[in-house]
């Protein structure tokens, strides 16, 4: 037995002040087994976070790792979506294959609520649409009322004035976030009050692969950071007096950018 712990098979718990390492040989042994972190530490009085630790440090992996490794929020616009087709929660998380507990979770944390008998309505609609062969389809949003609605690729109708603004959301979303990481001010003059007058203004044009400003904010994010590391980030007066020749952007801004 060890003097601040207690020995139990080749695995010894010790206090916090005490507890060094977790015998890789053991913790392979148990994670085997099928045990979840949370198992093996409530075994050894541990908390699951140091198990975790262990685990990575051994390079070990979990049973059923991928099963209930995190997969992230559920995206508000799809959730908006099915709620207006009227769908259950249950029928909710089985359109995103996710549990009902997951999806009552995301609608309350974005104020959606499902319309329970309310839906039936919309639902035979979409139902009748899709046995009709419609792409389009008037239907009624809980937005906008009376609107036209498409068949998606994911094989259910969506209002266009909401998709229309998910995507405007979504590019302000993803524009606020390189404007701020490209310094959120015009590099030459310091003008940050409106995100809609900083320009991204490519310092080599012949590299240039995407359009960041406008349209090209539809693009997926990690490609347009690609892309705003080739740029210099601009008001919109001092971007044409630069396009002039008017203006020259400090040697400052061009290492940063240019070095990453």
């Amino acid at each position: 037995m060890a003097r601040n712990g207690l020995e139990i098979g080749t695995f010894t718990t010790a206090t916090p002040e005490t507890m060094r390492c977790m015998e890789r040989a053991s913790l392979e042994q148990l994670l085997g087994q099928g045990l979840s972190l949370a198992e093996v530490g409530k075994r050894f009085g541990l908390h699951e976070s140091t198990v975790g630790y262990w685990v990575k440090q051994h390079e070990l992996q979990v049973a059923n790792h991928g099963k209930y490794a995190a997969r992230g929020g559920l995206p508000q616009d799809e959730l908006e979506l099915l709620v207006e087709e009227g769908k259950s929660i249950a029928e909710i998380a089985e359109a995103v294959g996710r549990s009902k507990a997951t999806v009552r979770h995301w609608l309350i944390r974005y104020g959606l609520k499902t319309r329970n008998g309310r839906g039936k309505r919309s639902s035979e609609e979409a139902k009748a649409a899709k046995q009709a062969g419609l792409a389009t389809v008037t239907m009624r949003c809980r937005r906008h009322g009376e609107a036209e609605f498409w068949l998606s690729g994911r094989g259910y109708y969506r209002c266009k004035r909401c998709r229309s603004d998910a995507v405007a959301r979504r590019r302000r979303k993803v524009k606020a976030i390189l404007v701020e990481e490209a310094g959120g001010c015009c590099c030459i003059c310091g003008y940050r009050r409106n995100m809609r007058a900083l320009h991204f203004h490519h310092l080599e044009p012949s590299q240039k692969r995407h359009e960041i400003n406008a349209k090209g904010v539809a693009i997926a994010l990690e490609k347009l950071r690609v892309e705003a590391q080739k740029c210099a980030l601009l008001c919109s007066n001092c971007h044409a007096e630069v396009e002039d020749g008017i203006t020259s952007i400090p040697v400052s801004a061009l290492d940063r950018r240019l070095l990453g």
